[in-house]
């Protein structure tokens, strides 16, 4: 019966579900749990050959001390220490050794039972770990906890949250005080209104707060807050608390330097614009919006291709991706930008590589002022100075004139009155008197086509009209009725009654009546004296076309002759060379100008070119 119990108790051990064995006091196993062999990948035969304490070599030395406190009576607590399994890998065991007894109260033995805690220990020393590291970085970034248990109403701070609070490390917070640490006014109605919608409706809540600490000092922080439930029942809240007030700091002073800065580019007498390495405008200022009629929203992410003309937006990318590729600024070059309305503007461009705290270029930085005002102040310097320069040079050929036609006009009245002192006879005295108011009568008129000639020259700036062609040459040509009548002239007129031209009236009249005339009078009455009539329009200019068939001009010899005052180039009666010079000073005192084409006994063709601007 006695071994029956024996062999019942052996199978309720072998089936223990925790690793156990049975060590009688030569410390050889008397019983083993199978979880034993199949935990730790034993063999039975192994361990009854050879004493318990060959199991785990690295453990002898403390299973044998606590197996001898065992078979003296005492309880050992739990143990824990490190092992090498058959892989040789660290493991870590705990073990609790007890004394066995028998029926009668004797020590027959120990009991051993282990257990592989090497995933919990491992949890641990992980979770250990990250205490420290949640302490480590709680204190470097100023973050703290709290806690508010709702069931006890109790509040609890983390050390860091007291530390942000300025209070004893024994300071024992209540909701009341708590609430009274946040600065009076919107901070304290907005962490009430928080709280309020945790208890009530759930809401987890992170905002930033304005509080004034246990010592009086008003600092920034970031509190968040989760509300706990069990079985949908709110016990409690949770939450952190950071101190952020050298953030908001630091962001108070960039954002006014920021607006510093934005205030001295805004108020800049010229344009600035950031671009980024696809030529995208990521920053403009006040004067480019300006510029472009755009805001500074609409402005960023776009391209000079979505703001100007494509072939002005294809330079400006070309400059881009050079100062990109050779990282060497663009300093004070002229260009031109040419808006996609049409609009043209000349400015004094500067570009510069932009780069990042790596040293890599990122984009670029430009510079334009607005120079249109400064090129057209010189575009009108440069056609001022070529004024001049056509005024003296007109004043000193007027001069030559003058000078000649007065000598002569002079020389022939000291002559004739020479003439008259000596002359006795009354008959002779009496032609040399009519000579004399001939050569009084040539001198006044020379005097009147000088000053006709010195009025254009003087007041070039009268005022221009637009007038009808067809109008003006109807009123011309009832002007030369007679001489039209009496050369048997033909005029063809084929100018399209919608044609009008730009100029002061007294000019164009009296450059149509010179022109139509000498047509008139050079014509050749054999082929029949015919004149046609025409017009065109180029670029800036009305032009009027009076084509004859008369006798022509020889332009290699007459060049020069043409519009020379008192110059002639046909052997004609009361061809007196004035009409023509006159007509070249009004037509380009109206900014205009003569294009002539003739051929000896073929014809001549003048052009007149009418300037349509102002």
């Amino acid at each position: 019966m006695r071994q029956k119990i024996k062999n019942n108790d052996n199978y309720l051990i072998k089936q223990l579900p925790k690793a156990t064995a049975y060590v009688n006091l030569n410390l050889s196993v008397a019983h083993i749990s199978d979880s034993w062999l199949r935990d730790f990948n034993l063999s039975l035969q192994a361990i009854e050959k050879n004493s318990i304490l060959g199991v785990f070599p690295t453990l002898t030395t403390k299973w044998k001390q606590d197996i001898d406190y065992a078979f003296l009576g005492y309880k050992n607590t739990p143990k824990t220490d490190k092992y090498f399994d058959s892989s040789t890998s660290k493991c870590w065991l705990e073990w609790t050794i007890l004394p066995w007894y028998d029926e009668a109260e004797n020590i027959i033995g120990a009991i051993i039972q282990i257990e592989d805690v090497t995933k919990h220990f491992l949890l641990q020393q992980k979770l250990e770990k990250l205490e420290i590291l949640i302490t480590v970085k709680s204190q470097i970034a100023k973050i703290g906890s709290w806690e508010y248990d709702a069931i006890n109403d109790e509040l609890k701070w983390s050390d860091m949250t007291k530390i942000i609070h300025e209070v004893p490390n024994d300071y024992e917070p209540n909701t009341d005080s708590a609430l009274s640490f946040y600065k009076p006014g919107k901070n304290q109605e907005k962490i009430s209104k928080y709280l309020d919608q945790s208890l009530k409706d759930g809401l987890h809540w992170s905002d930033k707060f304005q509080i004034i600490t246990g010592k009086g000092k008003e600092i920034w922080v970031i509190a968040t807050g989760k509300p706990l439930f069990e079985d949908e029942k709110f016990v409690g809240i949770i939450g952190t608390f950071q101190d952020i007030t050298e953030d908001v700091k630091a962001q108070q002073k960039t954002k006014e330097s920021e607006n510093l800065l934005r205030t001295l580019i805004d108020h800049l007498p010229l344009n600035v614009f950031v671009k980024d390495l696809e030529s995208k405008k990521i920053l403009v200022n006040q004067s480019e919006c300006d510029y472009l009629n755009l805001t500074s929203e609409e402005l960023i992410g776009k391209s000079d291709f979505d703001l100007y003309d494509h072939d002005v937006a294809q330079v400006s990318r070309d400059e881009d991706l050079k100062i990109l590729s050779t990282l060497e600024p663009m300093l004070g070059v002229e260009t031109i930008n040419i808006r996609k309305d049409g609009k043209q503007t000349n400015f004094l461009t500067s570009k510069i590589p932009l780069f990042n705290e790596d040293n890599d270029v990122v984009g670029l930085i430009g510079f334009s002022l607005d120079i249109t005002q400064i090129k057209q102040k010189e575009e009108q310097l440069t056609r001022l100075i070529n004024v001049s320069a056509l005024q003296n040079k007109k004043l000193l050929n007027f001069a030559h004139i003058v000078s000649h036609n007065l000598r002569s006009h002079t020389a022939n009245f000291s002559m004739l009155l020479g003439f008259l002192i000596k002359e006795k006879e009354e008959q002779e005295r009496e032609k040399l008197l009519s000579m004399l108011i001939g050569a009084s009568d040539n001198l006044l008129e020379t005097i009147d086509n000088l000053n006709e000639v010195l009025e254009i020259n003087s007041n070039p700036l009268q005022e221009k009209k637009n007038i009808h062609a067809n109008t003006k040459i109807d009123f011309v040509k009832k002007n030369l009725h007679s001489l039209i009548k009496n050369k048997g002239a033909h005029i063809i007129n084929n100018i399209s009654n919608d044609v009008y031209i730009k100029g002061v009236p007294t000019y164009v009249n009296n450059i149509l009546i010179s022109i139509l005339s000498n047509a008139i009078k050079f014509g050749q009455n054999k082929t029949g004296n015919k004149i046609e009539l025409s017009a065109d329009k180029i670029k800036g200019y009305t032009i009027l076309v009076i084509k004859d068939n008369g006798i022509g001009i020889d332009l290699e010899k007459n060049k020069d002759k043409i519009f020379g005052m008192y110059k002639t180039f046909h052997q004609l009666e009361k061809s007196r060379g004035v009409s023509l010079y006159i007509a070249r000073n009004q037509i380009e005192a109206m900014n205009g100008k003569f294009v002539i084409a003739s051929k000896v006994g073929q014809g001549t063709t003048f052009k007149i070119y009418f300037n349509e601007n102002d």
